[in-house]
């Protein structure tokens, strides 16, 4: 028998309630831990989006999350960020899809230290929870509605444990109309597998936390990028109007929700880029595994948010219609670890050549200076 997400271990530690909280339904809605004002989170600095909000903020973006709701009465979302109409969902008593919200789009603000990968994105907010976990009916309504209100990016903030042919079907039609599908690898029991997260044509998210180890028990080839998942730092739901987080927050769903704002950076900067394309850039610039290869729960390796902005990819892979490459064999391997900031082989050039000649000159000026000392006399060579 399945036990209800609000009852499980990891549903009382990502959104710290409490067993006693069964007392009344207002006691069992999400609250928050306060105002977090310490140092910058670990998995913000990880994915360090301030680096590259000089290029871009998301602007233009429409981002769908796809979970419990989204509470549009945190202060840390701009007045009209979070879109309305038929379908969103403004309330969010769970807190999960709040969480998720912020880690893609919380603004900054002088009272905190946390902000969202892509501040400049809107947020569709849409519940696709009746219940605790996902219900892949729900979902694939969501999808569609997400689709239709032409949203780029869609966050599946709570997968299903289970398919469907609406499911996938939702997929296809979201996939065909460009959109990027971002689902977490977030099953609990060994083995078993979350959707649409293991669908054909979803970016599959696995988690790590701070020392780069992944957290998450579901594994598989399809994941495809690994993102922070553990001890993260969130807006809360049940703000009333203030700026306020939930932390620490372990939940390996949550992981989604930063490659979901890296995707709405991308789509930002690259414009023309398909959605098949923006999850090849994902996949191609992330920092590899270990082993350098695919990793069943890491994916490709770690997300490297600057360099998927920033690099520049083979047309074949990354140009306007170009057909995009699985991401499960990648036309481009980049190293192992690759260096924060994309290598500039001009620059390094002629750095080095600048080198060399300042050596040379040095060089010519000490034997000068030698030389007339000795009155321009041959030096004598001494073993």
């Amino acid at each position: 028998m399945r036990v209800p997400a609000a009852l499980t271990v990891a549903g009382l530690v990502a959104l710290g309630l409490s067993a006693s909280a069964a007392a009344s339904p207002q006691a069992q809605c999400a609250n928050p831990s306060g105002t977090y004002g310490g140092a910058v989170p670990w998995g913000q600095r990880l994915i360090d989006p301030a680096r590259l909000w000089p290029l871009t903020r998301g602007e233009g973006q429409l981002v769908a999350v796809l979970g419990t709701g989204v509470d549009g009465q945190n202060g840390q979302f701009a007045p009209g960020q979070l879109e309305g109409g038929a379908g969103t969902e403004r309330s969010d008593c769970d807190g999960r899809g709040t969480i998720a919200a912020g880690i893609v789009g919380a603004q900054p603000d002088p009272s905190t230290t946390f902000a969202g990968v892509a501040p400049g994105a809107h947020l569709l907010p849409i519940r696709s929870t009746p219940s605790g976990d996902g219900d892949p009916g729900a979902l694939a309504d969501a999808i569609d509605t997400a689709v239709d209100r032409q949203a780029r990016v869609v966050l599946i903030a709570v997968p299903a444990v289970s398919d469907s042919p609406a499911l996938s079907g939702a997929i296809s039609r979201a996939r065909a109309a460009g959109a990027v599908v971002v689902s977490a690898a977030s099953a609990t029991q060994q083995g078993a597998r979350t959707y649409p997260t293991a669908t054909s044509g979803v970016l599959a998210v696995g988690s790590v936390n701070a020392a780069g180890e992944p957290v998450q028990t579901e594994a598989g080839d399809y994941v495809g990028v690994a993102a922070p998942g553990a001890d993260l730092v969130s807006t809360s739901a049940g703000a009333g109007g203030a700026v306020a987080h939930r932390w620490p927050v372990t939940d390996p769903g949550l992981a989604a929700a930063y490659v979901a704002g890296v995707a709405a950076l991308v789509r930002a900067y690259h414009p023309d880029l398909t959605g098949d394309q923006v999850v090849t850039r994902l996949t191609l610039t992330a920092h590899r595994p270990p082993a350098g290869g695919h990793d069943p729960r890491l994916g490709w390796g770690v997300l490297d948010a600057y360099a998927a902005v920033s690099s520049t990819l083979p047309a074949d892979v990354a140009g306007p219609g170009a057909a995009a490459a699985p991401p499960s064999a990648p036309a481009v391997v980049p190293a192992a670890a690759p260096a924060p900031h994309p290598p500039d082989v001009a620059a390094g050039v002629i750095a080095l050549a600048g080198v060399a000649l300042a050596a040379a000159a040095g060089v010519t000026v000490a034997a000068v200076r030698r030389a007339r000392r000795r009155g321009w006399r041959p030096s004598r060579f001494t073993p």
